[in-house]
């Protein structure tokens, strides 16, 4: 079928003539067995142009004749933003950032933008594409932000060929989207974020990217629910994706949802201010309450890991009576079955009762918490909020709760201890001799309650 259209031709691996018969001979450069056979595809992405492209017809390799490619990186300048990609963004990737409307996407590329180019050579380009801003706006954050605008090129468009046009004349070393809903192409149809239009477009700038030593970054909006807006296999085209939150201060987190080149794991943290978004050089005590009186009923204090850094925050508890025949969970912040988990363990193991309970879990900084470590702490606050004691406040607690009511270790804890006395809690309870050895649940109420 592909001989009859005519869509296979042959090409010399030597000096590149093509025609549509295979021949011993090549009539250009005169040497044997070189001409191979060609596919002529539309939907290919060459970089000269888009369809209609010749195109190599690929053969399987044995494995242990490949060589191994080192993924080097592009340093955006921004050290958070470094540490979340995993040390920089991976040449060839393509990376997304989702985020809510008026979080700071925009600044937040911007700044990258012009961090990325002061590391540059002279003959490199950054290339922001923006179909939702003009150029006269985005010249405008510049100048409120103090950036240096110098070897940024600037496209104001959502038409997805203007956009191509630009990057074949430039050959940008890193390409902003913003964002990836407003562009289209027609041959997708006419009208923005459809998911036809959100498959077609990001596939168009992915295999750019792919064949060139670039760094592709698309912003996209978010639902009501904080989940990327579109369809699924948006998320699963790129490298690299990022949700960028806020809480209900200045501070913003970026952290990576997928990663192909670095850890998930890692929690990047900036404060809004008037400059922009600054990376928070300290954040290890950044989510702790600050108190000049004793601490409240209700709270206890606990280290997490994010990522290669310990962060001490604070979980907050409040239980009162239930308004209907059945307790309710209300947790934002910690996953609300944790939470009914945990209590259901003290009331079987210390004989304390939340079944008539509403319960409130917090996290002071707004920081979101998963990792099992934060079970003991948990326990702790539910436990001092149902009887209204409160903790000292040099104690703080961590360690994973079993459904036993034991105590279990938990990884990198020395770390964890450190971190917490260098921050004034000299009695740190964990399931470590380095701290104050506790093994069960009933070890930890009485501990740290018992005066």
């Amino acid at each position: 079928m592909a001989k009859k259209n005519g869509s296979i031709s042959y090409k010399c691996s030597n000096c590149g003539y093509s025609q549509p018969r295979w021949l011993g001979r090549c009539p250009e450069c005169g040497e044997w067995n070189s001409l191979e056979e060609i596919i002529l595809d539309k939907n290919a992405v060459s970089p000269a142009g888009r369809g209609n492209v010749l195109v190599e017809k690929q053969k399987p390799v044995n494995l242990e004749t490949v060589e191994a490619q080192n993924n080097s990186r592009l340093f955006t300048g921004i050290d958070e933003f470094d540490r979340v990609l995993g040390g920089g963004a991976a040449i060839r990737s393509a990376i997304l950032l989702g985020g809510e409307p008026g979080i700071g996407k925009s600044t937040l590329l911007l700044q990258t933008a012009a961090k990325t180019i002061s590391k540059l050579n002279n003959d490199s380009t950054v290339l922001y594409i923006s179909g939702e801003e003009s150029l006269g706006q985005i010249k405008e954050r510049a100048n409120r932000l103090g950036i240096n605008c110098n070897g940024i090129q600037l496209l104001s468009t959502s038409r997805l060929e203007d956009s191509l046009d630009a990057l074949d004349s430039l050959k940008p070393t890193l390409v902003i989207i913003d964002s990836i809903q407003t562009i289209y192409s027609a041959e997708a149809g006419v009208i923005p974020g459809t998911i036809n239009q959100l498959k077609y477009c990001a596939n168009e700038f992915i295999s750019w990217v792919k064949e060139r030593d670039s760094v592709l970054i698309m912003t996209a909006h978010v639902t009501k629910e904080g989940a990327i807006a579109g369809p699924k296999s948006l998320e699963h085209m790129v490298d690299t994706v990022i949700s960028f939150e806020k809480n209900n201060d200045d501070i913003r987190f970026l952290h990576a949802q997928k990663n192909r080149f670095g850890s998930v794991d890692e929690l990047g943290i900036f404060s809004m201010s008037e400059k922009g978004l600054e990376c928070v050089a300290d954040p290890a005590s950044l989510f702790l309450t600050r108190r000049t009186t004793s601490q409240p009923a209700g709270v206890c204090c606990t280290p997490v890991f994010e990522g290669s850094r310990v962060f001490l925050v604070e979980i907050q508890a409040l239980t009162v009576p239930a308004k209907a025949s059945i307790s309710r969970v209300y947790s934002e912040k910690i996953d609300s079955g944790r939470v009914a988990r945990i209590a259901a363990v003290l009331e079987k193991r210390c004989g304390i009762v939340f079944s008539d309970q509403d319960i409130y879990i917090n996290v002071a900084g707004g920081v979101r918490l998963e990792e099992s470590s934060i079970d003991a702490a948990l326990a702790v606050a539910l436990y001092s909020a149902r009887t209204d004691l409160a903790l000292n406040n040099d104690f703080a607690v961590f360690g994973e709760l079993s459904l036993a009511g034991e105590i279990r270790p938990v990884n990198k804890a020395k770390q964890r201890i450190k971190a917490a006395n260098s921050l004034g809690f000299c009695n740190v309870v964990c399931p470590e001799k380095e701290g104050i050895f506790v093994s069960t649940i009933k070890d930890i109420i009485k501990t740290v309650f018992s005066k």
